[in-house]
């Protein structure tokens, strides 16, 4: 993996330019927290966005990506997005029957110019199934478990922004992949929209109930 230099986690992150005007209406989006280590262990597929990328250029993200316009038309838009862009993004090619268990949903910030409303579905890797970025549009992956992500973050050897940060750890206080996958089933998902607030000069990215927000 190759080191990016540490950020402040709470700062915007590259692309999330501030937007002076009326928000931006945020376009739909799905993302897979792909997983693998059954009821023995938990990791977590991140994946590298090329350095050449206009927004999020060199972070490390879940696979995932916007909702293209044919697919808004399907009642199951979002499910059929991310299985699309786990293909696309990490060569991963699920059934379309595969289990995807809705996990969080994650809308941008009303002060940043490019807006996303995400879905965070949950998968398994099935066995024998190898990952293999695409080299364009994603460069490198990795295979974490979400403590050694955040560690690694830390330590500057990865980039991650706001939302994948809180995502790992939230995963983080689970045991295995089965575990995680369990207590997920039928809960109840409702929208997360953080806020940019001016801290001292510097902006700051706060969620509901933190001071400030």
């Amino acid at each position: 993996m190759q080191v990016t230099g540490k950020r402040d986690e709470h700062r915007p992150g590259p692309g999330e330019e501030h937007n002076p005007g009326p928000p931006t209406t945020p376009r739909e989006a799905a993302t897979v927290i792909l997983l693998r280590g059954g009821e023995g262990a938990l990791e977590v597929l991140l994946v590298k966005r090329t350095p050449n990328a206009s927004f999020m250029g060199g972070v490390w993200v879940f696979p995932g990506g916007a909702v293209d316009r044919a697919e808004q038309e399907q009642t199951d838009a979002h499910r059929i997005a991310a299985l699309r862009e786990l293909h696309e993004e990490a060569g991963v090619l699920l059934e379309a029957d595969a289990e995807l268990i809705e996990f969080s949903r994650w809308i941008t910030p009303a002060e940043v110019k490019v807006r996303f409303d995400t879905r965070f579905f949950l998968a398994q890797i099935p066995a024998g199934i190898e990952v293999a970025v695409d080299g364009q549009e994603c460069v490198d992956h990795a295979w974490l478990t979400p403590a050694d992500a955040l560690a690694a973050h830390s330590a500057g050897e990865i980039q991650l922004v706001f939302p994948t940060i809180k995502h790992l750890e939230q995963l983080g206080g689970f045991r295995s992949a089965l575990e995680l996958v369990e207590h997920s089933r039928g809960r109840v998902v409702g929208p997360v929209q953080p806020k940019v607030v001016l801290d001292g000069a510097s902006p700051r990215v706060v969620l509901p109930g933190e001071p400030g927000y």
